[in-house]
């Protein structure tokens, strides 16, 4: 079966805009859309300190079939996360050390994978944020179809193409792009409103109306 693309280009953010969604950690993120598009826990970053942002890339497969991550390959661009729904099968990687390597020298800024990788001591070293569901040693196959740039599902979470990406040690949020500048701006407030909090713990300040306070029942 061929590899479908879709013609769906995105609206390129500038390095600034970009630069500022760096600095927003996944959690606010999440919190500042209600809590949600923050995908499951599965999705996972391969070793601390990883921490990434860009706009999706979009790839699905079959399970065990990475033929269309060959193919994505030439597709993407610096800068952007390659976000990929395998199915979110753990038992044959779709993804491993050349094809990082692969991903790496196109410049992008991260990968995200619901289903499982493998020759991870490698991809440790290589320094690409890679956020994934499974680890398998078992290789894939090829040649059973897939998608790029269509919508998809990874994580439990809907992505479009050109989506921002966002990932820390916690794990991934996807902040829709339509939506982008309202949720940048409510994270930048949620984040200030943190420092603040912060700040007056430290110097021993009572913060407790900052928090909800429900009705407690003593029981003797």
């Amino acid at each position: 079966m061929p590899v479908q693309i879709f013609n769906n280009e995105y609206t390129v953010l500038p390095a600034n805009v970009l630069a500022e969604w760096a600095t927003i950690p996944p959690a606010i993120a999440g919190d500042a859309m209600n809590r949600q598009n923050v995908m499951a826990g599965r999705i996972s970053p391969l070793s601390f300190g990883m921490k990434m942002a860009g706009q999706a890339r979009c790839v699905s497969t079959l399970a065990g079939d990475n033929a269309a991550l060959h193919a994505v390959i030439n597709y993407l661009q610096p800068k952007e996360v390659l976000v990929i729904d395998a199915g979110n099968y753990p038992d044959r990687a779709v993804w491993g050390g050349i094809l990082n390597t692969r991903a790496k020298l196109k410049g992008i800024n991260g990968i995200v994978l619901d289903g499982a990788g493998r020759d991870a001591a490698e991809m440790r070293e290589m320094g690409l944020p890679i956020y994934l569901s499974a680890l398998s040693p078992a290789g894939p196959h090829k040649g059973w179809g897939g998608s790029i740039n269509d919508r998809i599902s990874c994580g439990g979470v809907a992505v479009s193409p050109g989506d921002i990406i966002l990932g820390d040690d916690d794990g991934v949020t996807v902040v829709p792009l339509a939506h982008a500048d309202e949720v940048l701006d409510a994270s930048l407030k949620r984040m200030a409103n943190e420092a603040d909090i912060l700040n007056k713990l430290a110097k021993g300040e009572d913060t407790s109306s900052s928090f909800p306070n429900p009705e407690l029942e003593f029981i003797s």
